[in-house]
């Protein structure tokens, strides 16, 4: 099963094509829910591209998603599903990826499954692990992860007090691009190395601790493999945009 993944909820613009099939090996993950994913997946990546560039999604995705295909000499109609990271992240950038992921599997008359987006990187993790990243506002969005799997809703917060939470959790290494943005909060937790991955120990987070695409598809991967009709695509603000509907004018007095 190809499956192609997008992710626009931080200032990188990730997307992977993937092939999908079952495996009786691989470990539980996370799903859009939080809870197991069931039976075990096993992704092989056939190509990535991931741009770091806050303001220009819009610009990148397509052309990012024709590279990834061009490389993997697939063609849009080779996909059977499509899957994207639906936050929580700043509502302009998420927006893009998720109205792009329902138009494009639209078009294709495919599936579309959208995925916790701090999950693409917590589920490559260890141990008792926070997932930061930024929310813009001089705040952070994050989770808390136990063997890579999600305990609880993601949220939002200020760094400090994101902190002083995860402390309080026994969270003991941070990870993800809220903590570059602000290390003096998180300056007592271990980092994640971000290599740990590739080194076959199922540690370790994406390179810049982005969300990775490929990791998305293994998410949803029981699902898909199962068939099931994915739930409504709804994107994971945790709340409300910085534009706001203007206040009714001042009646002008004589």
């Amino acid at each position: 099963m190809l499956v192609l993944a997008l992710d626009t909820s931080t200032a990188a613009c990730a997307v992977a094509l993937a092939e999908l099939t079952a495996s009786d090996t691989a470990r539980p993950v996370s799903t859009a829910g939080g809870g197991p994913a069931g039976p075990g997946v096993h992704v092989w990546p056939r190509g990535s591209v991931v741009t770091v560039d806050a303001r220009r999604h819009g610009e990148l995705l397509a052309p990012s998603m024709r590279a990834v295909l061009d490389e993997a000499g697939a063609r849009p109609t080779d996909l059977a599903a499509v899957v994207v990271g639906a936050g929580p992240g700043p509502f302009t950038s998420l927006r893009v990826g998720m109205v792009t992921a329902a138009a494009f599997a639209d078009a294709l008359d495919i599936p579309v499954h959208g995925v916790c987006s701090l999950d693409g990187i917590g589920a490559a993790t260890a141990g008792s692990v926070g997932v930061v990243t930024d929310a813009r506002r001089r705040e952070v969005y994050w989770a808390r992860y136990v063997a890579g799997v999600r305990v609880g809703d993601p949220a939002v917060g200020r760094p400090a007090q994101v902190a002083q939470t995860l402390r309080e959790l026994g969270v003991d290494a941070v990870t993800g691009p809220g903590r570059a943005l602000y290390p003096e909060p998180f300056a007592g937790f271990a980092a994640v190395a971000d290599d740990a991955a590739d080194a076959g120990d199922g540690a370790g987070t994406p390179e810049g601790g982005y969300p990775r695409p490929e990791l998305l598809v293994g998410l949803a991967g029981a699902d898909l493999l199962a068939g099931r009709v994915p739930g409504v695509l709804a994107p994971l603000y945790l709340r409300r945009p910085d534009a706001a509907e203007p206040h009714v004018p001042k009646p002008v007095r004589a």
